[in-house]
């Protein structure tokens, strides 16, 4: 079954805590063939850069692991109950006024357990902000 857009703005909405939402992430894009992915959008907003003036790495963190829930749930067609086991993250350049986008793939999809690898670029340039591995515990 293929998660629709709709469907995964719902999961979104419906399985975050409210401060996770508060970083006004929104889906762009999921894909459920082959490399289950998802793509999401987080929104610049001064709230959440640090001194400096660069988005947060806690903001980075936080919209890669919920990225990597939207993978796992264009996956399986919808959501189910995960756990992150471990994540990883390797900041590579500042992000200052410019919308992120976190792409979230599925290296691999069992039964038990994902992996996924994480890219995050700023709106409008190819070069990596921040790259990320995730590792889920699924749960249901």
């Amino acid at each position: 079954m293929t998660l629709t857009l709709a469907a995964a703005e719902k999961v979104l909405a419906d399985n975050f805590a409210p401060w996770v939402l508060d970083l006004g992430l929104t889906v762009e894009s999921v894909a459920s063939a082959d490399g289950h992915e998802a793509v999401l959008r987080l929104p610049w907003s001064g709230r959440l850069a640090r001194e400096g003036g660069g988005l947060s790495g806690q903001a980075l963190m936080a919209a890669a692991d919920t990225a990597t829930v939207i993978a796992v749930a264009a996956a399986r067609g919808g959501f189910v109950p995960m756990t992150t086991v471990q994540q990883s993250i390797s900041f590579q350049r500042a992000v200052i006024g410019a919308d992120v986008l976190v792409r979230a793939r599925l290296t691999k999809a069992g039964k038990r357990m994902a992996f996924a690898d994480i890219t995050m670029t700023a709106e409008g340039t190819e070069e990596t902000a921040a790259h990320a591995t995730a590792v889920y515990a699924l749960l249901g």
